[in-house]
């Protein structure tokens, strides 16, 4: 099964009408925009959509709005490079298919109108793309705050589908964790491996802040070090209550902890605040990318599950 099939694998109720709403919207033109946490699986719905469509022979572009705006711009319009040849931009590229612009709440503000003119005139340019967006933010209260375009907000109007949490989904956690491990076994050519019921209670008790990413690397650790089934003693994990780093609380109920603690909470918040884009969190805590850097590989080395886990 392949990994996109994987993470849109569920038996929630509202999981299975979003996914029915992807299959709706598959079959028309209508533009998209995919919201929910990191990740959640927006990227595999959006090439659900893509496949499920009339598009599907043809190709699916991704813009990752977060990347420097140069190389947004250059990958939206095109370049010329050194020698004189021109790159055509993703929009000609995948003329016939679909673009996801994902993290498109990360995008240059005067880009962002930019894009919207660009968009609103393909059917001049003979262009025809369907248009997919994701985003781990609310835009409407961004477009509240000016922070974003509402122009840019209501192109994407006629549908917007929302994944929910994977701490959300219950028993999903289970079935999926089951998926990931059998994923890790074809992999490496290893045996089937079982879930154990004390496995499951762990499972169950985090806080999946980093949802089926976090969660698909977590069973894939536990498995490499399991024989015969995997069960709680395979994770290094303590579950949720184990993650908050607090050691008091003083009389106006702040939890106090350590300087170190304290410093690894507000880079862990600025990432997620982000959607994991470094050079904008960086300029959040108020330090350089490399020293963000350099901090991000201490923790990882440290075995901190957000970090290892980290993109």
């Amino acid at each position: 099964m392949l990994k996109s099939a994987q993470e849109l694998t569920g038996n929630h109720p509202k999981f299975k009408k979003s996914l029915e709403t992807a299959r709706n919207v598959a079959v028309t033109k209508t533009p998209v925009l995919i919201s929910g946490e990191p990740g959640c699986g927006k990227r595999s719905l959006g090439n659900y959509i893509h496949t499920h469509s009339v598009r599907k022979s043809a190709s699916l572009e991704i813009v990752d709005c977060s990347a420097d705006i140069a190389e947004v711009e250059r990958r939206v319009l095109g370049f010329r490079e050194a020698d004189g040849r021109f790159q055509r931009g993703v929009l000609e590229v995948a003329n016939g298919g679909t673009v996801i612009f994902a993290h498109i709440d990360a995008l240059d503000d005067n880009f962002q109108k930019r894009l919207y003119t660009i968009l609103q005139e393909l059917p001049d340019y003979e262009l025809d793309v369907r248009v997919l967006a994701t985003t781990t933010k609310n835009l409407s209260k961004l477009v509240g705050a000016g922070k974003f375009s509402r122009a840019l907000l209501t192109y994407f109007g006629g549908a917007q589908i929302h994944l929910m949490p994977l701490r959300e989904r219950g028993t999903d956690v289970e079935l999926l964790a089951d998926l990931f491990i059998q994923e890790w076994c074809q992999e490496t050519g290893s045996q089937s491996l079982g879930l154990a019921a004390d496995a499951c209670a762990r499972l169950n008790d985090q806080a999946w802040n980093g949802n089926l990413t976090e969660l698909r690397q977590t069973v894939r650790n536990a498995a490499t070090v399991a024989e015969g089934v995997v069960n709680a003693a395979c994770f290094q994990t303590e579950g949720k209550r184990a993650e908050g780093f607090t050691l008091e609380t003083d009389e106006d109920g702040v939890k106090l902890m350590s300087l170190k603690d304290a410093e690894k909470l507000l880079i862990k918040k600025a990432l997620v605040f982000t959607s994991e884009n470094r050079t904008q969190a960086a300029k959040i805590l108020g330090v350089s990318i490399r020293t963000l850097r350099n901090k991000i590989n201490e923790y990882r080395s440290e075995g901190s599950q957000y970090f290892v886990n980290l993109r």
